[in-house]
């Protein structure tokens, strides 16, 4: 049943059904079965068998490949949702509406939920905070408590969160939240999108100055094209922020008559209104081309039209079924009936049919596949709507909506007479998992990344091992051609193809689907920054939502490598030395606020080749509750420094550590654990021997009486930010989970 042992192992660990009394699923085939009989559930007694089999028979083969919750937990009875993301409510400019909003997006990530958040309603740094005589400390310190959280609910459970942070372009913040990823501890759990209006690119159009304010008053003003060159560097330097362009996001709507688009789930291609959420399900093209590589091989139109049909029934089902987080959320969904139906496998299709990616001939077959898909999934919405009742918030006004204008004639009669069942039906998502378990077909619309390729897969540790992965269309070119080397001119990928050649693409898609397209434009890790620079523009100026790029940096690293690096040789110091009889060092003070006595950090350090490098280490307390895991810290940490190599990983490690009981202000900033402020500490002294520490507010002494914040810390029981430290025991206000001492 699968192509590839990593699609069986994909299977295994993240869609398959193995409850621990035993049962569930023995095959691929009954997960599919589990999956269509869920669905069908939904239909009228007499229509759930049809169903059932039309469900099935689409899902087989992975022919529709439905996003990884519904195959998780369709038909498992389990307290998740089938929905993959959300985006969360306004954020309240108020301690308590923030912390309830961080409450919302806990919950939601609990049950399998990713997330995406406006920040921009958050006062910026140094504000006024009327009534307490002191200052905002600005929307991105209480990102960092999002970035905790996630980080704790991702220790929790088997899924790693998913979140995008977003700030509009004329915040005051909008510098800080720019450069925020060059902080390679910062933010690791968020995608970072800049909302980007059309005021603003009219004025960068012509050099104009530009204004930061909130709530109405101007705070400064700088260069528009100072700002985008700033953005665009971080970008080229760290791959991130994206932009998204929210304006012409809105504009371009079809429920622009009953809601404004807030910010995108953590992917970018559902933009959705505040507790909007992301349903997304996948029409694999590699799958429809009968004779791939043949002299005439055409994609089935007929087939995908069919197919389109029953993924809009079955997506409309989901809604209806799946479990939400929220009320909200529940009450957004069923009141449009928003659903995301995407292709994957586009550019292995290309690749069957003879195409190259990125040429004009693959852009005409690009529109003419995803025009089919448009029309026939409006056709079976407004069929669903004869059947099962409209969205209740439908206008038929929406028929003057953009994306509903380029509609053939017959459709639009048929959605004048009927209406919708879907207020929106069509988007593009990337398919990284669910493309490698059908085989690892080409994701979404991008193109393939490389033929043959190693993979970093995670473990149930936090660590990683490589796989070794083919693309499916080079298999099967292998299967059809033999021996026969493929052609280096149809056999492109991302790393050989220019960023102009991924806009294309991208801007050719956009007028047929009704959110956005997640796509990264890969480029060259030589690309030159005035090269580099005009990327985002180019993709406004040919009518992108949004857009994101990727160029190899130390900051971010990648999931997939073309070439991976033979293990290095053990260096001729991996024995442990010795210790000399003195070492010199430096005493660190840390003042934990959970904790009545102080932490002292003494890192001694060893002359080795004429420079100074750290030796061994000493964490020491009045507090005997840290004791034990100290003293094992100590000798563990020492024992590596003894070894000599690389060892910045040693502060990354320690950074990376979330305490479930919640972390700590200090120094402006949010620290997840002690364990982190050791990290923090750690590196900073590594940058003080190097001689690149620069200034910057210090972790360890706490931070200035005016900038702290009373964090509620996250429960370990039911993850609300509801605990408090009362008489002397930790208790939650949500489900009453208390610890003494």
């Amino acid at each position: 049943m699968f192509d590839t042992s990593l699609a069986e192992q994909i299977w295994t660990k993240k869609y398959r059904f193995q409850p621990t009394e035993g049962g569930g699923d023995d095959s691929v085939q009954a997960t599919w079965t589990r999956v269509a009989r869920a669905i069908a559930a939904n239909e009228a007694p007499a229509e759930q068998a049809r169903c059932e089999r039309e469900f099935l028979e689409a899902l087989t083969d992975f022919r529709f490949i439905p996003a990884g919750r519904i195959l998780a937990g369709a038909g498992t009875a389990r307290n998740v949702t089938l929905f993959n993301c959300f985006v969360m409510g306004a954020i309240p400019d108020d301690l308590d509406g923030i912390f309830a909003h961080l409450r919302e997006a806990a919950v939601t990530m609990q049950q399998g939920g990713g997330v995406g958040m406006d920040f921009s309603s958050i006062r910026p740094a140094g504000a006024a905070v009327r009534g307490v005589g002191a200052q905002a400390s600005g929307p991105l310190s209480f990102m960092d408590s999002w970035n905790a959280m996630c980080g704790t609910i991702m220790a929790a459970g088997q899924r790693r969160g998913a979140m995008m942070g977003c700030l509009r372009i004329d915040h005051p913040d909008i510098e800080a939240f720019i450069d925020a990823k060059r902080d390679p501890a910062r933010f690791r759990n968020f995608n970072l999108s800049v909302l980007v209006s059309d005021a603003f690119m009219k004025a960068l159009a012509c050099d104009g100055e530009w204004p930061l304010a909130f709530g109405g008053a101007v705070h400064r003003t700088v260069g528009a094209r100072d700002l985008w060159r700033r953005l665009m560097q971080a970008t080229y330097d760290v791959a991130e922020p994206g932009v998204i362009f929210i304006d012409r996001v809105n504009q371009q709507n079809n429920l622009a008559y009953c809601e404004d688009i807030l910010a995108s789930n953590p992917c970018g291609e559902q933009m959705l209104p505040a507790y909007g959420a992301c349903l997304l399900g996948s029409i694999n093209l590699a799958r429809l081309v009968p004779q791939p590589f043949s002299a005439h091989a055409v994609l089935d139109e007929e087939e995908l039209s069919a197919l389109t049909a029953t993924a809009v029934r079955f997506l409309d089902n989901v809604i209806d079924i799946s479990r939400y987080p929220l009320p909200q959320q529940e009450a957004e969904a069923k009141a449009k009936r928003r659903i995301g139906l995407g292709v994957t496998g586009l550019a292995d299709a290309l690749l069957f049919c003879n195409t190259v990616y990125g040429s004009a001939d693959a852009i005409a077959l690009t529109q003419r596949w995803l025009g089919t898909i448009k029309q026939a999934a409006y056709r079976a919405s407004a069929h669903l709507a004869a059947e099962k009742g409209r969205l209740p918030l439908y206008d038929p006004a929406i028929l003057d909506r953009p994306n509903l204008r380029s509609l053939d004639e017959a459709t639009r009669a048929l959605v004048a007479e009927n209406g919708l069942r879907n207020g929106c039906l069509t988007s593009i998502a990337p398919t990284g998992t669910t493309s490698l378990l059908a085989g690892n077909v080409s994701s979404g619309i991008e193109p393939v990344f490389a033929y043959s390729y190693s993979r970093k897969v995670r473990q149930a540790d936090g660590s990683t091992r490589e796989e070794a992965v083919e693309d499916h269309g080079y298999r099967v070119w292998k299967q059809v051609k033999g021996d026969e080397a493929p052609p280096d001119a149809l056999f492109v990928s991302a790393q050989s193809l220019d960023p102009s050649d991924h806009l294309a693409m991208q801007a050719a898609a956009q007028p047929f689907i009704d959110s956005s397209i997640s796509k990264t434009v890969n480029c060259p890790e030589d690309i030159d920054f005035e090269a580099f620079v005009d990327i985002y523009s180019e993709g406004y100026l040919l009518g992108c939502k949004g857009l994101t790029t990727y160029r190899p940096n130390d900051t971010t690293g990648s999931v997939l490598s073309v070439a991976p690096a033979a293990p290095a040789a053990p260096a001729a110091e991996a024995e442990l030395q010795p210790r000399p009889e003195s070492l010199h060092g430096t005493t660190y003070k840390i003042k934990w606020p959970d904790s009545a006595h102080a932490v002292y950090v003494t890192i001694n350090d060893i002359d080795s080749g004429g420079t100074r490098r750290p030796f061994e280490i000493f964490i020491n307390s009045k507090n005997m509750e840290h004791y034990a895991w100290t003293l094992g810290l100590t000798r563990m940490i020492s024992a590596v420094l003894r070894r000599g190599g690389d060892i910045a990983f040693v502060a990354e490690e320690l950074k990376a550590v979330f305490d479930p009981r919640g972390g700590a202000w200090m120094g402006g900033r949010y620290v997840p654990s002690l364990l982190a402020a050791i990290g923090d500490l750690f590196e900073r002294h590594l940058e003080a021997l190097s001689g690149r520490e620069g200034p910057r507010p210090d972790p360890v002494d706490g931070a200035p009486a005016k900038a702290r914040v009373a964090v509620p810390a996250i429960c370990p029981q039911c993850s609300a930010a509801a605990v408090q430290r009362t008489e002397g025991c930790d208790k939650c206000l949500e489900c009453g989970y208390s610890r003494c001492g």
